[in-house]
């Protein structure tokens, strides 16, 4: 593991995820209570033993920066390989902003060269899964591949989302279609890749075109008749790329039996955890099947939800099929259903947010909120009493004045996505 180097791309945000992802990249997202997506990726890798680590970063990576430090929780603070922070730069043949995973590569060769490794690991920054790398590593060398595929079986019709891949007998990849709007096909990538470091450079060097690893360079690779092999991963995955996948996975932690194993000794997902104190329960609270992190404080109702550090449930509120981050505080009486609040949002006493059926989807992200989920962004403060629909997106710092005429309708928009003028 000594001639590896690991890169994990951390540099996008995703307007699927709405105003979860307003000001802060995808891999920065909290996510099971006290966890962040990146913390998956970091943790695989210091278990596998993967300890040269370079983050490759660009949208809003302050908190980001701030979560990873010098990477002591993982293990990374190291003299000698250890994390590094690849930020974005002006000036010379590759500086500027990066158009894609591949070509974020591209701008820090220098950097890859500098290491002196055999093989690259590149890696997402918001995926959910625990993976033993090696394995993978060892098929790829092996089988002398230019580049190993990660892959895992999905539903067809999650294909959009995907490369869809086509093997032989060997494993060797044949074919490859980015995110087709159909496909018959169930293979899919999962956005890790093993690659010959000097192969990979030489190819990314003189083809500066290429900018994704999906769109471009395996198709260029496989018309190359390149060797290019796959690793099929059968344990759980998850991309929480959108609203809906995101608010999934979170409650898949509540299963009695959950797909994903957040209490295994033998493979322990790391982070760094905030300075809180124990979780309180008041006498009259009611508590029923839930993730609860340090800070919280509940004097209130909580049903088969998600809670980051810090929430604070007042008497008489209750909370049920939700993921609330950071700091929310749910005044008396409040009742919240099927929602995602982020950071530092006030719900005031006897609002109602998440109220009726299931009605029209959103009108600003009709194809990704519309299952009766309501996304109320961080800092939001939605007013005393109000009664908010399903499918309802409240932007980041929304104030009582923003919301309008009451009730919010099912499908509404409240305030303004600082992504655009």
């Amino acid at each position: 593991m000594n001639r590896i180097l690991a890169l994990i791309m951390a540099g996008g945000s995703s307007d699927s995820l709405g105003a979860l992802t307003e000001f802060r990249a995808d891999a920065a997202l909290h996510f099971g209570g006290k966890f962040r997506l990146i913390d998956f990726s970091l943790s695989n890798l210091t278990n596998s033993g993967i300890y040269n680590i370079g983050i490759l970063t660009q949208y809003m990576p302050r908190s980001l920066n701030d979560h990873i430090g010098v990477g002591k929780p993982w293990d990374l603070d190291r003299a000698n390989s250890g994390v590094r922070l690849l930020q974005p730069y002006m000036g010379g043949a590759y500086g500027g902003w990066q158009k894609g995973n591949a070509d974020a590569v591209r701008r820090n060769l220098d950097f890859i060269r500098n290491q002196a490794v055999d093989d690259l690991l590149i890696l997402a920054g918001d995926h959910i899964y625990l993976m033993d790398y090696r394995p993978l590593l060892e098929r790829h060398r092996e089988r002398g591949a230019s580049v190993t595929v990660a892959t895992r079986v999905v539903s067809p019709h999650e294909a959009f989302r995907f490369g869809m891949a086509v093997v032989d007998e060997e494993r060797r990849l044949v074919a490859f279609e980015e995110k087709p709007r159909r496909s018959p096909r169930s293979l899919a990538s999962m956005g890790i890749y093993a690659c010959r470091a000097e192969a990979l450079a030489d190819v990314l060097a003189g083809n500066e075109d290429l900018n994704d690893f999906g769109r471009d360079v395996i198709p260029y690779l496989l018309a190359a008749k390149a060797e290019v092999q796959t690793y099929e991963f059968p344990g759980y995955w998850s991309d929480a790329g959108t609203v809906q996948s995101y608010w999934e996975a979170n409650m898949a932690l509540i299963a009695d039996e959950p797909a994903l194993n957040l209490h295994n000794r033998q493979w322990v997902v790391r982070t760094r955890s905030e300075e809180r104190a124990p979780v309180k329960i008041g006498s009259q609270a009611e508590i029923s099947n839930n993730l609860l992190s340090n800070g919280c404080l509940i004097e209130g109702a909580v049903a088969r939800s998600v809670l980051s550090p810090g929430v604070v449930v007042e008497a008489g509120a209750r909370i049920a099929h939700s993921v609330v981050l950071r700091n929310v505080h749910v005044a008396a009486g409040a009742q919240i259903d099927r929602c995602i609040i982020d950071d530092n949002a006030v719900i005031e006493a006897d609002a109602q947010v998440g109220r009726g059926e299931n009605g029209v989807a959103n009108r600003e992200m009709p194809n990704v909120l519309n299952t009766g989920l309501t996304l109320v962004g961080r800092d939001a403060r939605v007013p005393a009493g109000l009664q908010v629909g399903r499918n309802v997106h409240i932007h980041a710092y929304a104030q009582p004045a923003d919301f309008g005429p009451a009730p919010i309708p099912h499908g509404a928009v409240v305030g303004r996505n600082p992504r655009r003028p």
